[in-house]
């Protein structure tokens, strides 16, 4: 099998492999639509006592919310993707295994994390967007040219997530332990992406280093290029080079952890 079939296979199967647990995906949607209501009433308080927070109307704000409920999952913002599962492999020694196949270890991760994206952003992503568009007004687009701009600033964000999270779980070669790792994903996830609060709302110079920060890329750029707050050749070279830079970082770090891998108890 020539290597673009192979890791096509593996995002079948990731995709496949998420697509199984359908009573997570129900309650998935529940929680993302009910955490979006909640949200955006937090928001339309904010934005009446605020009008033109961070650069945004009202309706815009509305958008955000909902395009952070329908990226959440899809973008694993919060954790809980591939690294979950790396990260245990790397403290049980599985990744001995791993690293014997003949593929390459960082893009077949890749693969099967592009495949469960997918997965999320259709399965659990799309409901409560959807909901929230036609229940509040919002400020989407009417071109298919924005929407396809969109799109690739979101498969961009898509590989900008995974190199973080690849970076954060190859830590455990040397901290052999994941649950530290976990937490600090969470934690800069909702705050560093823009879960909380748009980037743009944020004072001085915490804004300022925010929004230079590779989480940036995840939600408020997507989230901006959809909403026509920015240019669509500007966010692509952010996170492009977000993404060779934070990949690239993971080749480094993934030859120094397997130069001499050590399994425990063997």
């Amino acid at each position: 099998m020539g290597s673009g079939r192979l890791y096509l296979a593996v995002a079948v199967g990731g995709f496949r492999r998420y697509a199984t647990y359908r009573a997570a995906t129900a309650a998935g949607v529940f929680t993302n639509t009910a955490f979006g209501l909640i949200l955006v009433y937090t928001y339309l308080a904010l934005w009446e006592a605020r009008p033109g927070l961070g650069g945004y109307e009202q309706a815009q704000a509305v958008t955000y919310v909902w395009l952070g409920q329908a990226l959440f999952a899809t973008l694993a913002i919060q954790g809980g993707g591939f690294e979950v599962e790396l990260m245990e492999r790397i403290r049980t020694g599985e990744i001995a295994v791993d690293l014997y196949r003949p593929v390459d270890l960082q893009l077949w991760w890749l693969a099967n994390d592009v495949g469960r994206s997918v997965f999320q952003l259709l399965g659990r992503g799309v409901v409560p967007f959807v909901f929230g568009a036609l229940v509040f007004p919002t400020a989407l687009p009417g071109d298919v040219a924005t929407w396809g701009a969109f799109l690739v600033a979101l498969l961009l964000a898509v590989v900008v997530s995974f190199a973080i999270r690849y970076l954060f779980a190859l830590s455990v070669f040397w901290l052999l332990d994941g649950q530290g790792v976990a937490q600090a994903l969470t934690v800069t996830g909702l705050f560093c992406s823009g879960m909380t609060l748009p980037l743009n709302a944020f004072p001085g110079v915490l804004g300022e280093v925010v929004r230079v920060l590779p989480w940036a890329a995840q939600l408020q750029l997507p989230a901006d290029v959809l909403m026509g707050e920015a240019a669509p050749l500007g966010a692509y070279a952010f996170q492009g080079a977000w993404a060779v830079a934070l990949l690239a970082a993971g080749r480094l770090v993934q030859a120094a952890a397997t130069r001499r891998v050590v399994v425990q108890g063997g």
